[in-house]
């Protein structure tokens, strides 16, 4: 792994020092990557959304369309306790 510096001013890394303690974090280099990392997830997914509405339709979304999608997706879930 790296090394990054990164400067804050007092007040942020106060704030930083009470989100490790109070949610859990071993250090502060893990509670700033969770943020990072959200933010990297965020910008892939719109690059996702963007390759979609940038690409050609490929068939009509109609009912019987989204009903697949939601099968799919449900044999894909684990199975809810009754």
């Amino acid at each position: 792994m790296t090394t990054m510096n990164i400067s804050l001013p007092e007040s942020l890394k106060d704030f930083v020092g009470r989100c490790v303690a109070e949610a859990g974090y071993g250090t502060a280099s893990e509670y700033v990557r969770e943020p990072i990392r959200l933010d990297r997830d965020r910008f892939h997914l719109r690059c996702l959304l963007l390759e979609g509405v940038e690409s050609p339709i490929s068939g009509k979304a109609d009912g019987a369309y989204f009903g697949s999608l939601r099968d799919s997706i449900r044999r894909c879930l684990p199975a809810a306790d009754a």
